[in-house]
């Protein structure tokens, strides 16, 4: 495996290994700072490729946030690792994932916040917006960096392959077209489901006009992410909304 790393907005950079046996990339993102905030920690398997990678932008013990959108192994499987390597971090997550899992397993109390507060990491504000079972889980919520207008959306858009860092290009069509492999492929086909809530899910998120959409798995989108993420909803309920016959 190897490890990349791409600024892919201002001072936001996607740390990428790409895993050929499963075709798919692992992105996790750090944001530069007076105090560098990590998003996503990857797997604990990953945790030396991520934390070598860190060091090529700031000093890994330096990470004063570490956060993560809903509760699985590839988003917050290293948060432990990373709260001891770096004395100073304090775990954030959701409200309802601090009490669901957070704040049982973390080695030290893990903030639970909601989208009236932010994160003030010097000159950048992130706040962190609930979004219940979007992409999955009750826990789940996406990281908004307010200043440049950066959308870190955890499982949205994702798609396989090894591909470039960023694309201005069809980003909900290389989506839909891997979605169809997952529900063709038990145990994945319920990977994302589709409630009431979604769509009005999505258009808040479209409302919040993020000029980049920093997926997990995949390359970040970059344009006019608020026409994407209405896009994807129309996608979404077009594969996962249909009433079974």
């Amino acid at each position: 495996m190897q490890t990349r790393v791409d600024e892919i907005a201002p001072d936001v950079y996607r740390i990428s290994t790409y895993i050929r046996e499963i075709n798919l990339q692992f992105n996790q993102f750090l944001v530069k700072d007076e105090q560098p905030l990590l998003w996503e920690t990857g797997m604990k398997a990953l945790f030396p490729a991520v934390r070598e990678a860190v060091s090529k932008v700031v000093s890994p013990e330096s990470i004063r946030w570490v956060g993560y959108s809903h509760y699985e192994p590839d988003e917050c499987g290293s948060l432990n690792e990373w709260l001891g390597l770096a004395s100073q971090a304090e775990g954030f997550c959701t409200e309802i994932g601090a009490i669901v899992f957070a704040n049982d397993a973390a080695l030290r109390p893990v903030r639970g916040i909601g989208k009236s507060e932010t994160i003030a990491t010097g000159k950048y504000r992130l706040r962190l917006h609930p979004t219940p079972h979007l992409p999955h889980g009750w826990d789940a919520g996406m990281l908004f960096e307010e200043t440049n207008a950066t959308l870190l959306c955890s499982d949205l858009f994702t798609h396989n392959g090894d591909v470039e860092p960023s694309t201005h290009g069809d980003i909900v069509g290389r989506f839909s077209a891997s979605l169809k492999t997952y529900q063709a492929t038990p145990p994945f086909m319920d990977y994302m489901p589709w409630t009431t809530r979604t769509s009005g899910q999505l258009r808040e998120l479209a409302a919040l006009r993020p000029k980049t959409c920093a997926t997990m798995h995949g390359s970040t989108y970059i344009g006019d992410g608020a026409q994407a993420l209405l896009d994807l909803g129309a996608a979404m309920e077009e594969a996962l909304g249909r009433t079974p016959k």
